[in-house]
């Protein structure tokens, strides 16, 4: 990502770095994929492997709805239940072995902290003001900001607000910003459609030094583990790297427009694994004379597609509500909607917020998405329904 550092750290790494009291302060690497891909080097006040006692937790299942048929789906996610804080209020909607995509309306607060240690997270906030305090360091979050939790980084979620809503993003595999936004060397390149001063990194406060009994919830191998330990987690005295947390808001995407319509991957945001993220915003629209802004139709043949409706009304769409998911699955077309495409003609522009995820491989469906789902949306492009 991108060079960032916090707190006090000695000049060169792998050297003696000592407290006040003369004890060497505890060096921990945090890198992802061995030691061959991005990395940052943390320094401890304790010992990051002070354990007092480890119990077993819950066994995390996911409950795929069988349904055996192949059609496109609207899932009305508005007035689901809320409930559970921002790690145990999520419900699982649509997964594949890439990733796992959910929804969340906490109102409870974390007494413990998290660290999930097999998927990487994006999390987007659709509700509510917080705080996200992580071994990494503060960062304050809002409506339309994109969370991104490297696997691993242990954390504390905070919402100050009662109305919460996020859609939840875990990712099997690294969740990067596109490579053809970035020269060689990493850099944003200028037609990338936001760059470096658009992430906010992790601030102050960092350090807590306390001795008592922390509990550190692991997901891990399919379940929870509950780590105790003797001091807090968050007792890095100072940290640089590559690794980290850190946030873009959706509004400050800068959409790429043409003279005709223009495909979904100019609306990407990040990459991963068989599977993209996009952002959907307020634009103009297509300045050929004879455009046609309305999406033109598109046979789904390699790629399963997810929109999350965040805000204003959706052009080529009827009927998608506030909070909103639809899943196109792949081996059947969509496109817009009857009387979209004429409508579209002559508009200047959209107010619409979404957040598409496209995967390369199918996604499933599970037992809470069933209980959402409208069951006609797959008919929705009868002229006269």
């Amino acid at each position: 990502m991108i060079y960032h550092s916090l707190g006090k750290f000695p000049h060169k790494r792998h050297t003696q770095f000592r407290r006040e009291d003369g004890q060497l302060y505890t060096e921990e690497l945090f890198g992802a994929e061995g030691f061959s891909g991005n990395s940052s080097l943390l320094y401890h006040h304790h010992s990051p492997t002070t354990v007092k006692r480890v119990e077993k937790g819950k066994e995390i299942v996911i409950k795929p709805w069988k349904e055996d048929l192949l059609r496109h789906h609207h899932l009305l996610t508005h007035n689901m239940p809320k409930g559970g804080d921002p790690v145990s209020g999520r419900v699982v909607v649509l997964y594949n072995n890439d990733v796992q995509i959910g929804l969340c309306r906490p109102t409870e607060k974390m007494n413990y902290f998290y660290r999930n240690g097999e998927h990487d997270e994006m999390l987007f906030i659709h509700e509510g003001k917080g705080v996200l305090q992580t071994n990494f360091g503060k960062l304050t979050f809002e409506p339309f900001d994109y969370i991104y939790i490297p696997r691993g980084v242990t954390y504390q979620m905070t919402f100050d607000t009662d109305e919460n809503r996020m859609l939840t993003i875990d990712s099997t595999g690294p969740i990067e910003i596109p490579k053809r936004y970035r020269s060689n060397l990493g850099q944003f390149l200028e037609n990338s459609p936001f760059c470096e001063r658009d992430i906010r990194r992790p601030v102050a406060p960092l350090f807590f030094d306390e001795q008592g009994e922390f509990e550190v919830r692991i997901k891990k191998q399919g379940r929870f583990h509950h780590y105790f330990f003797e001091f807090h987690p968050f007792d890095v005295v100072g940290w640089d790297g590559y690794l980290y947390p850190w946030i873009f808001s959706m509004k400050d995407f800068e959409p790429i427009t043409g003279r005709v319509h223009q495909p979904p991957p100019v609306h990407q945001t990040f990459e991963a694994h068989n599977y993209v993220i996009c952002s959907f915003c307020p634009r103009k629209y297509d300045y050929h004379p004879l455009a046609i802004p309305a999406p033109y139709n598109h046979s789904n043949v390699d790629s399963d597609e997810v929109l999350y409706y965040v805000q204003g009304e959706f052009m080529s769409r009827k009927g998608v509500e506030y909070a909103s998911i639809t899943h196109h699955p792949g081996g059947i077309p969509h496109g817009p909607h009857p009387g979209t495409v004429e409508k579209s003609i002559g508009k200047e522009g959209t107010e619409e917020y979404a957040v598409m995820v496209d995967t390369f491989k199918p996604l499933f469906l599970t037992e809470d998405a069933e209980k959402m789902d409208d069951g006609i949306y797959h008919y929705s492009w009868i002229p006269h329904a």
